[in-house]
């Protein structure tokens, strides 16, 4: 078993990059396909908050790099998702205590222990930043339907390009189809046409998702989320499968050219 290392990241914060990592590693552990969340916010840790881990944190990221503990005590176990895993950050520490060679080495310890190793990159473009795409074997951008999200993820594409991460792959996040058909916010198509790259996720506006957030519980163990179907299907995607995106609009040739930008990449 070798590990794929996916970064989920952005140029703006608060556009879901935490809960997006919870719930992707939640489905893919749900899928059986072992993971391991690594939460490389350092200073401000809430990956386990989202995943309901916060009180079992005895070691976090920076004690394994330090060598104060072995990375196997560092990794929280998830008690409803068999094969899924939490190294958390420090949070008294900052972004200084770890280097973009440090987690290099620490996911080619993790490779062979897991199937996927996803890290939540902090927000921004600093050294936190480096420190997520350092060991990346793809890079997944997230941003909002919102112009100052998407110039911002314009913006990630371009560094994670020139440091021979990219070109990556778009989520789109709380997407709310009521306001796009009635022209108050970003479509799909029209992020694309701006990003260019291939489309992995659409993941609607639901209320399920704060909710479950609140609760430790991710929104990928409900059934009946909308945001939570989006969120498996971007893990099943992620392992290689064929899966057309849920129709959030009635029209069919909006849907056929998303169809056709995913098998193409991204290219226009």
């Amino acid at each position: 078993m070798t590990a794929k290392v996916v970064t989920i990241t952005s140029g703006k914060g608060g556009v879901g990059k935490t809960t997006a990592t919870a719930n992707i590693g939640v489905a893919l552990a749900s899928l059986g396909h072992p993971a391991v969340c690594i939460d490389a916010d350092i200073g401000l840790r809430n990956l386990d908050v989202i995943m309901g881990l916060e009180n079992r944190i005895v070691y976090d990221l920076v004690d394994v790099v330090e060598g104060r503990c072995k990375l196997r005590q560092s990794m929280i176990k998830d008690k409803r998702v068999p094969d899924l895993y939490l190294i958390p950050a420090a949070q008294a520490r900052d972004k200084t205590s770890v280097s973009p060679q440090d987690m290099i080495r620490l996911c080619d310890e993790l490779r062979s222990h897991c199937e996927w190793i996803l890290i939540d990159s902090p927000a921004g473009i600093e050294r936190g930043f480096r420190n997520a795409i350092a060991p990346a074997d793809l890079v997944l951008i997230i941003t909002n339907p919102e112009v100052s999200a998407v110039r911002d993820a314009d913006r990630i594409i371009g560094l994670i390009e020139a440091e021979g991460k990219g070109p990556g792959q778009l989520i789109i996040n709380r997407l709310k189809p009521e306001m796009v058909k009635k022209g108050d916010m970003l479509g799909e198509e029209d992020i694309l046409d701006v990003l260019a790259i291939e489309l992995i996720g659409l993941v609607p506006e639901d209320d399920a998702v704060i909710t479950a957030s609140n609760q430790g519980n991710p929104v990928a163990l409900n059934a009946s989320s909308s945001a939570g179907n989006a969120f498996r299907d971007i893990a099943r995607r992620l392992n290689g499968e064929e899966v057309p995106f849920e129709p959030l609009y009635d029209q069919q040739g909006f849907l056929k050219r998303i169809s056709r930008l995913v098998r193409s990449g991204g290219d226009r």
